[in-house]
């Protein structure tokens, strides 16, 4: 079968930048999937992938003009629905051939075949494999249908261009032409009101001819650079912007570099055809503003590159990708400097501005902002928030945490109330950072207030100081506690309140710091700052609290779990800790070493086993089990041996568990095997005498004790 290679090109009007790279990915994707599941390409085909700002397209090498037939074996039914006695055909059988095209003369080429406890009928045919015009089609009009488009347009047709029965459509963006190309030769596909041919077209202003004809499937980049001055691959474009952007920094010297930004990096490949990065510059005085907030304007407003130097401090030269190249660059690099010079101009009034009322006077107006309406406003929760906070302070530190804590806290959402946060919504928490510095406070207090939303993504560092470790545990607590408190949990992928991410940034301030603190406890000390706000609760709302609160406890640990599962440790180590729900979060990495140590000795799995039996017994039991041995009531020799090797055992293992030696208490574990293993073999638990029974219940529920200190090693038997 001979095959060529293909090439698709959908030409539209400009697309969402923010979108383009999965609406390039997503139509090649699909619609090679789809020639592939047809027969007409290989499962190995090369499939590459185009994405500019005006057409998405795909190559797929060795497609076949048409797909080989393919033999299908169709079961009809039962032998004995479809033949009567004497072997003929029913009438329910000819019915169903009927059905299929076939007549009666198709009986004696039925195949026979066991299916299940029976014999069924099995009708073999031959389907011819479909065209490439067919296919293609098919394909074209299923990643048409499958683009990741959240918002459509609907518009006309161009008079004279629509096919029959087309006036409208329905797309992303206006769409001007199709290119299907099976080597040199065009495939008469249809889409969107468009028949396809071999032209496009080029950059809007720079292209050497228009329109674009494209001579076969393969020099399609080639000519499309050449003669529409287009690089169509995505890739190709940001790695083309990445070495301009580099190249430019290096001639401004200085170890300056671009900032780095995938995001904005992505955003601009989509904005442009042919890149052409110029360098810029704005005036000095603009740097007396706090970087974040030029960086800011200028990456999101302008799509800026803004220049760092060595030591990561912003300079005043920054980078454009430019989508045109003229000869004299002067005024597109004037045009943008003119461009950015208000955006800079506001950010420095909003900063000035803000500097004249400090953070301590802008409490007050955090109390007519509305927070919840079932939480109050933003001032409410900020007492609520101080509360938390002070009482973490004062089991971690003194009093001058305590006050440090409480300040920041109570300073900490201020800048929700300036007109740069208003403005920029990202710089919350920086912003305070930089007004508490203004306003004199301690450079601890200061950060606090900048570091109490991290972590705010996977990656992001901790706080930098005790004082913002704290205030960002309260923070997230009266977060986390309020909405479960008031029943607001995420649910499937919706999470408007990010309380996962929330709930995560706990678990790792925990784990981390290794902070002594229970999970209940603080748990409990953000439910008790609540109090003020549940004397407004309807009764209902108030009794639901204490199961919400049970569920965020879970919550937690269900983050706790999925964290320790990207860090690499198994599903059994995992469940073997967390099945204690150990109070202490910072313990849980040296429970879970203790675990793997204890996992490899050789005495591990008849001891796992043995304590999954114990603990099943256990359970069978009514009340509670006391932990008390009669020694007058051991009489069998298997018994006796195992309470002695408990007192043996019990030094070292106490010993190391207080230590914080996990690993030791477990492995002194392991000379209770024999002991085990022989109590199970000569000893009936269930003895006829009662005060037997439960000296043996007894003894059983002190080795479930002594085992299960560090995690349920019961999760850990096959």
């Amino acid at each position: 079968m001979t095959t060529q290679n293909l090439l698709v090109e959908l030409f539209v009007e400009e697309l969402p930048p923010k979108a383009l790279k999965k609406l390039g990915e997503a139509f090649s994707s699909v619609l090679a999937d789809s020639l592939k599941s047809q027969g007409l390409a290989a499962a190995d085909a090369a499939v590459t992938h185009f994405a500019s700002p005006r057409r998405l397209a795909v190559h797929v090498t060795a497609v076949a003009a048409q797909a080989a037939d393919k033999a299908v074996s169709q079961k009809l039914m039962p032998v004995a629905v479809g033949l009567d006695a004497s072997g003929n055909a029913t009438p329910a059988l000819l019915k169903k051939l009927q059905a299929l095209g076939a007549d009666a003369s198709a009986v004696v080429g039925l195949k026979r075949a066991p299916d299940g406890k029976a014999e069924a009928l099995f009708f073999e045919s031959t389907v011819k494999g479909a065209t490439l015009t067919e296919g293609l089609q098919k394909a074209l009009l299923d990643a048409i249908a499958k683009l990741p488009i959240p918002k459509v347009m609907t518009y006309q047709l161009e008079s004279g261009c629509e096919l029959p029965g087309w006036s409208s459509v329905s797309f992303v963006r206006p769409a001007h032409s199709l290119i299907a190309l099976h080597g040199t030769d065009v495939v008469p596909v249809q889409a969107l009101g468009l028949n396809a041919g071999n032209s496009t077209q080029g950059h809007r202003f720079e292209a050497a001819v228009s329109p674009v004809v494209i001579p076969d499937a393969d020099g399609y980049a080639a000519i499309l650079a050449m003669d529409g001055a287009v690089i169509a691959s995505f890739a190709d474009r940001r790695a083309e912007i990445v070495r301009q952007l580099a190249a430019a920094a290096a001639k401004v010297g200085g170890g300056c570099k671009p900032i780095d930004d995938d995001a904005l990096l992505d955003e601009v490949t989509a904005l442009v055809e042919r890149p052409n990065v110029l360098i810029c510059e704005f005036e000095t005085q603009f740097l007396d503003v706090p970087q974040e907030c030029l960086i800011l304007t200028m990456k999101a407003n302008q799509k800026y590159f803004p220049l760092l130097d060595a030591t990561n401090k912003l300079t005043n030269k920054f980078l454009v990708v430019s989508n045109i190249s003229p000869e004299d660059t002067s005024f597109v690099i004037g045009g943008n400097e003119r461009v950015v010079r208000p955006r800079l101009a506001d950010a420095k009034f909003f900063f000035d501005q803000d500097r004249k009322k400090t953070l301590a006077s802008r409490v007050e107006g955090l109390g007519k902002v509305v927070y919840h309406n079932k939480l109050g406003t933003q001032g409410e929760r900020v007492e609520r928030v101080r509360a938390i906070a002070k009482a973490i302070a004062a089991q971690l530190g003194d009093a001058t945490l305590v006050a440090q804590a409480d300040q920041a806290a109570q300073l900490a959402k201020t800048d929700l109330v300036t007109d740069m946060v208003g403005e920029f919504p990202e710089l919350q928490g920086i912003m305070g950072g930089y007004y508490a510095l203004n306003d004199g406070l301690p450079e601890a207090v200061a950060h606090a207030i900048e570091d109490h939303y991290k972590p705010r993504f996977a990656g992001d560092t901790l706080p930098r100081n005790d004082v913002g470790v704290v205030v960002a545990l309260a923070d997230k607590l009266e977060t986390l506690v309020g909405m479960f408190g008031i029943g607001n949990l995420p649910t499937g992928d919706k999470d408007p309140f990010a309380l996962r991410r929330h709930a995560l940034g706990v678990v790792r301030m925990l784990v981390e710091t290794e902070i002594a603190l229970d999970l209940n406890w603080i748990v409990a000390a953000g439910g008790r700052a609540l109090d003020p706000i549940k004397v407004k609760w309807k009764p209902e709302e108030f009794e639901a609290f204490g199961y919400n609160i049970q569920q965020l406890k879970e919550f937690i640990y269900e983050r706790l779990a999925g964290s320790l599962r990207e860090q690499g440790y198994s599903a059994q180590e995992i469940d073997a800790v967390l099945a204690l729900r150990p109070q202490r979060l910072g313990d849980v990495a040296k429970r879970l070493a203790a675990v793997r140590a204890f996992a490899v000795l050789p005495e591990a799995p008849a001891l796992a086993a043995a304590n999954k039996r114990v603990g099943n017994i256990l359970k069978k039991v009514e009340g509670e089990v006391p932990t008390a041995i009669n020694p007058t009531l051991l009489v069998e020799p298997a018994e006796i041996a195992l309470a002695d090797a408990l007192k043996t055992v019990a030094p070292t293992a106490d010993s190391a568990w207080a230590a914080g030696n996990y690993a030791g208490n477990l492995q002194a574990l392991a000379a209770l095997k024999a002991p085990v293993d022989a109590f199970f073999d000569g000893v009936m638990v269930n003895a006829e005498d009662p005060a037997l029974k439960a000296n043996r219940l007894g003894l059983l529920a002190t080795l479930h004790a002594a085992m299960n200190r560090v995690a349920d090693l019961s999760k850990l038997a096959a």
